[in-house]
């Protein structure tokens, strides 16, 4: 919620929550480089910042328990300097975003949970929908809510000093939230750059915004019961301009909504934003992001799928045609997974793997001309 880059398809690595998520949710399984590993510049940072700490009204106490299994993660360094200014088309965006299995999950997790929801609608005045939406794009609806452990996640950024000033806030912002007893130093697990929870909040985030709704006496964001989280981020959006009876916006020629006019993608779809969209923006930065949101709110409530359509890629291949080549791949046992459209890695692993078969140059880049030979 304060940085300004974003991540997920078309985004870069902290949401305005702080998510570091892999694409719209945060990854599951600790990776062996996000361990900790002796490192003795870091030993002598901790015992500089510790100092600075306690100065800050940081206990002794609270400061062994936090340190206590900390270190050194090479992995949050890694993943902080490869972050790439790849960006996803509107179309690849919505495709997953919006995907069958999210929007399945979508609407099986709001029946669940469609009472608290309503509550928090009618307590903060932000769309039960909306609230369901950015859950499911920021952890999958809680799956993947990350298990990276946040004090040394911070820690390790606040060292490295690219963003160390930065990174030094959320890491007094983590320890005062332990200090407050809202969560333990084993359970503060979060992303990659400290996000943390059910909606991804970054430590000072969740300090400025997150709410005790279920009346425990904890702020609890981490546990499987997604109470505080969802209301948290209700909280959040009231108070930074979503406006109660109003809706995001939608696609122009479907939308009973009066607002101005965006077009993300040359060619795709037209939609009429209105000011909520803009407070979804705050949220995270980023149009792709919002209409995402708003969008799969949409489909969580019932609406169909957009009407417009979206342009030939630059490979001149429709959507359509690269579910077709994905498909024709698999069936060929070159595996690219569930067949979404979406070109990634896998697929253009896969199409590196079959051109060698057919002894073709490798280029991992899909064409009319191959998905003619994958007949």
């Amino acid at each position: 919620m304060l940085s300004r880059r974003g991540f997920a398809l078309g985004l870069s690595a902290l949401s305005l929550t702080g998510c570091a998520s892999a694409p719209l949710g945060a990854s599951t399984g600790l990776a062996a480089d996000l361990r900790p590993r002796p490192n003795a510049g870091y030993d002598r940072w901790v015992a500089g910042f510790q100092s600075r700490a306690q100065a800050r009204g940081i206990s002794s106490q609270t400061l062994r328990a936090a340190f206590r299994g900390a270190g050194y993660l090479p992995g949050v360094i890694k993943r902080d300097r490869n972050q790439t200014e790849f960006k996803r088309s509107l179309e690849d965006y919505l495709s997953i975003a919006v995907s069958d299995e999210r929007l399945q999950k979508g609407r099986a997790a709001y029946s669940r949970h469609h009472s608290l929801l309503r509550d928090l609608e009618a307590r903060y005045g932000v769309d039960a929908e909306i609230i369901a939406a950015i859950w499911g794009l920021e952890s999958f609806f809680g799956d993947r809510r990350g298990d990276v452990p946040v004090i040394s996640a911070t820690s390790t950024l606040a060292y490295d000093g690219r963003r160390g000033t930065f990174f030094e806030k959320q890491l007094i912002a983590a320890l005062e939230i332990l200090q407050r007893g809202d969560v333990t130093a084993a359970n503060m697990t979060g992303s990659w750059a400290g996000a943390m929870g059910h909606t991804q909040f970054i430590p000072t985030s969740y300090q400025a915004f997150a709410v005790d709704h279920n009346g425990d006496g904890r702020r609890d964001i981490w546990s499987e019961d997604p109470t505080d989280a969802l209301a948290s981020t209700a909280a959040y959006l009231a108070r930074n301009g979503w406006k109660r009876g109003l809706k995001w916006g939608g696609e122009q020629g479907q939308a009973t909504v009066t607002g101005r006019s965006l077009q993300p993608q040359p060619g795709g779809p037209v939609f009429v934003v209105t000011q909520n969209f803009n407070a979804l923006k705050r949220y995270n930065n980023s149009d792709s992001y919002a209409i995402g949101v708003g969008h799969l709110a949409d489909r969580i409530a019932g609406a169909g799928p957009l009407r417009g359509e979206f342009p030939p890629d630059e490979n001149g291949l429709t959507k359509d045609n690269r579910i077709t080549l994905q498909q024709r791949l698999n069936a060929r046992g070159f595996d690219v997974g569930t067949p979404d459209g979406v070109v990634g890695p896998k697929t253009r692993a896969a199409i590196s793997a079959f051109e060698k078969q057919q002894g073709l140059p490798e280029s991992g880049t899909p064409s009319q001309a191959l998905l003619r030979r994958l007949r």
